[in-house]
């Protein structure tokens, strides 16, 4: 996959209309500090054009990112961050149902759990959620660099274990620093958009 193109589009808050794209979506979920900024602009081989921030829970928008013209990536509202207020945790919410369940484009929603830990409650309750909206989430294991590249499958199997996960679940580790993982990830967006034509 060649990333000719690439234009933040849409930004949405809570009150914004979800946009009605004309090509595929692929959805990015993950707790706060997971490394999704830096999975994204290593799929988009931009540097920072994903707002990668210092402070967790700095993200509070669904960004749109118009890929090539042919699809896009939608950076969801990072979760689990302790120091947000119940309110602002509620409105993230509503805000990322409402896009799951509207939008006429998602294909995929690509759950990131860092390899290093057992999923947390919030994780398991993401994943939970996103398997009842009708999506069977793609896994990516991040932080893959930080760990023996011998611990991997054993890492990888307490992530399917601690998501009670469907035994055929992909889940892909992915280096932000190495970008292990990235061409796996290109292959399965291209299989993706191969079906939708």
């Amino acid at each position: 996959m060649v990333i000719k193109h690439v234009n933040l589009e849409t930004v949405c808050g809570v009150t914004s209309k979800i946009p009605a794209n004309p090509n595929p979506e692929f959805a990015f979920a993950g707790k706060s500090n997971v490394g999704k900024s830096s999975l994204i602009n290593g799929l988009m081989n931009r540097k920072s054009l994903a707002r990668t921030s210092s402070q967790p829970g700095k993200t509070q928008t669904i960004n749109f990112y118009n890929i090539n013209d042919e699809m896009y990536f939608v950076d969801l509202p990072g979760y689990g961050y302790t120091n947000a207020g119940k309110e602002v945790k509620a409105q993230w919410g509503k805000m990322v149902e409402r896009y799951l369940r509207m939008s006429k484009q998602l294909k995929a929603v690509l759950l990131l759990i860092d390899i290093r830990h057992e999923p947390s409650a919030n994780d398991r309750q993401m994943y939970d959620w996103i398997v009842s909206q009708g999506y069977e989430p793609v896994i990516i294991a991040t932080k893959a660099d930080k760990i023996n590249r011998s611990q991997i499958p054993k890492h990888v199997k307490m992530i399917k274990e601690g998501l009670q996960t469907a035994a055929d679940t992909a889940v892909i580790p992915y280096s932000a620093l190495s970008k292990q993982g990235r061409e796996e990830i290109y292959g399965l967006l291209e299989r993706y958009l191969e079906a939708e034509k």
